[in-house]
């Protein structure tokens, strides 16, 4: 190591004149116990140090060396005693009551009080380290700059990654490449967080334990992380602290990525260009390239490359890789699923958008480029055209002909409530971020999935109105829906490239997406309508409608939060104005606008009623009013039964039963319907909001 690494040592401490140098009577038994230096001078110690904890040992460079006493650190149940023992070690600082032993190389770190370095190779880092982020240091080579490139696999898309990078960063570098200002805005804010001394120096964090590890460069490791039989790592930086402590496990080969904090990567994972939030989990063999992963996800056993990837992304099978795509979270990439060209063509894998809730079944495979709404569910089947999926919460699934599909809108709500209405209840319980930095909407019902549910209706009722060649009023595909979907073959174009989309059951999907985007408005001006305990329900309703402003119909999936597309033009503004000249500032815009949503979204829960309605502010009456609740109960009634049913078919279905001799066998195996804890407290919702209304309906009598 040069004289610049030494010194930036000894810059990272402001408690220098702490350290002396040796004696000659300390020279003498440091070399009894069989230790060499290259220089004894150029070891510097912190008093006390027990001497005889240090043997068999190799000092080169300048060595900034805190007390040592004896003392065990406990590793698994494993007790190592404190000091240095048959290592090597250049230009480092090392903390206080550390254990080093074992180790062939160490260059280059300061290491922190408590730590543990067990049986390693080569652990070294050199002047110009970024590890793994996107700036560059001083006199470095631009060429050099680490980029990941995302979605795109000829770099179109591409984003430099820093530590406190958030989905939303990333998604606004990602898609709006034709801002020059921006783009260059965010590649300037990158460059200037080459000045955060956190990153000045590679370093290893107090209580942390790393052993059996072959290869470790350039890795800047947070407090209390954990590496143990990581085959390499190699420009990086891993955060960690007590809170959320990270594991790096066995096989695992990292290179040039951020590992976010309480990460648990293991089982000969390889991982290159890179990028995961809080709460990851990567294993089994997975690799991951390329690629940003947001926080609460799980990946394994696949190949995944050139993503952007959401919050609450689930990928666990061997057989499925995912090329080439932006997944807004809360999705579900089953075995077989392959998404990704084979390469044939003129050029690499173009790009496949699908907001959240994306679920593709056993073996599907996709054409790029290729959309789909929120909450596609597809089944099994190859897709081998282009398809442009608009309408939420549809089943797709391959038609006859090959050239075409066919579309069940509103699939989820009626046929598997149980699992659109468990993902929101198990999203929350696995969000286990510490620090919630980037606000996810878990919900399957917000003004993102409500307006696209709005643009179907305009979609269904056209495709309803070809069939049967009239016009049709709302109210009549309402009350004939059952008549309409037996008597007439409705079908769309523009969902499928050169084919067309046969609808299955349109009437009954345009009814549900009318009731849910109803029991949308009223569960959220609930909290509104029943405030106030002396409140009448007039009086209520009156400062609602005195508050309304018509709100943003334009949604944006902003890295999982949901921010109207007005606010980002908003936020890009700033940008170019400078009133926003940092992440940090970034950052703080998207906390307010996360401020401001509860009260835009009950704006839009409003606007969406008179909207369904077709009626201006001034004619939302008590009496009408009141008649929307009545049917609001219904529904909410209607839900829970249809959850509770699609759950019951697995204890009532005959060919569910057949692997079991007798209802004891099968409750010992399943438990109870009744004691499910999602179902438990999905009554307990809904029951509530029946009885809010209940409470309403007595205020205005």
């Amino acid at each position: 190591m040069g004289s610049k690494n030494d010194s930036a040592i000894i810059a990272i401490g402001t408690d220098a004149e702490k350290f002396r140098t040796l004696t000659t009577e300390e020279i003498d038994i440091l070399k009894q116990n069989h230790n060499h230096a290259e220089d004894w001078k150029q070891i510097r110690i912190a008093d006390p140090m027990d001497f005889t904890l240090i043997r068999d040992s190799e000092f080169s460079g300048t060595i900034y060396l805190e007390s040592l006493v004896p003392g065990i650190i406990q590793s698994d149940s494993l007790p190592f005693q404190v000091g240095i023992y048959n290592s090597l070690i250049r230009s480092c600082r090392i903390g206080k009551n550390v254990c080093i032993r074992d180790v062939h190389y160490l260059c280059g770190y300061t290491i922190g009080d408590h730590s543990l370095l067990f049986n390693l190779g080569e652990m070294t880092a050199s002047e110009t380290a970024v590890f793994g982020q996107g700036f560059l240091r001083e006199n470095q080579d631009p060429d050099d700059r680490l980029w990941i490139e995302l979605i795109n696999e000829n770099g179109g898309r591409k984003i430099l990654p820093f530590a406190d990078m958030l989905p939303a960063d990333a998604y606004l570098w990602a898609k709006f490449r034709a801002d020059d200002l921006l783009q260059k805005e965010f590649v300037n804010w990158t460059d200037r967080l080459e000045q955060d001394e956190t990153y000045a120096i590679a370093s290893i964090g107090t209580k942390s334990i790393i052993r059996n590890t072959r290869t470790i460069e350039n890795v800047w490791i947070g407090p209390h992380a954990t590496i143990d039989s990581a085959s390499r790592l190699a420009n990086l930086t891993i955060r960690s602290s007590a809170e959320e402590p990270t594991t790096i496990g066995s096989g695992a080969d990292l290179r040039d990525g951020i590992v976010g904090f309480s990460n648990a990567i293991y089982s000969n994972v390889i991982a290159e260009n890179f990028f995961t939030g809080r709460n990851v989990h990567l294993k089994y063999g997975v690799r991951f390239i390329n690629s940003f992963l947001g926080p609460n996800s799980t990946i394994s056993c696949c190949e995944v490359l050139s993503n952007l990837l959401y919050p609450f992304h689930e990928q666990h099978h061997n057989n499925s890789f995912l090329i080439a795509t932006v997944v807004m979270g809360q999705a579900n990439i089953a075995a077989g699923a392959t998404i990704g060209s084979n390469h044939n063509s003129r050029a690499a894998d173009g790009e496949i958008w699908a907001e959240r809730g994306f679920w593709p079944g056993l073996v599907t495979n996709f054409k790029h480029n290729s959309s789909f709404a929120a909450f596609t569910l597809i089944a099994k089947g190859n897709y081998n055209a282009e398809l442009h999926i608009t309408l939420p919460f549809t089943l797709v699934s391959p038609a006859e002909n090959p050239a075409d599909i066919r579309l069940f809108p509103g699939f989820w709500f009626k046929y598997n409530m149980y699992g659109l209405a468990r993902n929101t209840w198990k999203f929350a319980r696995r969000d286990k971020r510490k620090i919630k930095q980037q606000h996810i909407e878990i919900d399957f019902l917000a003004p993102d999935t409500v307006e696209e549910m709005f643009s179907a209706l305009t979609i269904l009722q056209h495709a309803l109105e070809q069939a049967a060649g009239r016009e049709l009023k709302a109210d009549e595909i309402i009350r004939d829906a059952l008549t309409l979907d037996k008597t007439y073959q409705a079908d769309l174009e523009g969902m499928i490239n050169k084919g067309r989309a046969r609808l299955l059951k349109p009437a009954q999907g345009y009814v549900l997406y009318r009731m849910m985007i109803l029991f949308y408005a009223i569960r959220e001006l609930l909290p509104a309508l029943t405030k106030g305990s002396k409140n009448s329900l007039n009086e209520n309703l009156k400062v609602l409608l005195a508050e309304y402003r018509t709100p943003a119909r334009d949604w944006l999936n902003v890295g999982g939060q949901i921010i109207s597309a007005k606010t980002v033009r908003k936020i890009r503004r700033k940008i170019e104005s400078g009133t926003i000249h940092s992440w940090d500032d970034l950052h703080l815009a998207y906390d307010q606008a996360h401020e401001e949503y509860s009260g835009h979204r009950r704006q839009h829960a409003l606007f969406s009623l008179l909207h369904l309605l077709s009626i201006p502010a001034e004619e939302l009456s008590v009496t009408r009013l009141l008649n929307l609740l009545d049917e609001f109960k219904e529904t909410t009634q209607k839900l829970l039964d249809w959850t509770f049913a699609s759950r019951e078919k697995d204890y009532t279905a005959t060919y569910r039963k057949i692997v079991y001799d007798d209802a004891d066998e099968m409750t010992a195996v399943l438990g109870k319907i009744e004691e499910n804890p999602f179902l438990t407290d999905y009554k307990k919702e809904m029951e509530g909001y029946i009885s809010q209304v209940d409470h309403l309906q007595t205020l205005s009598d």
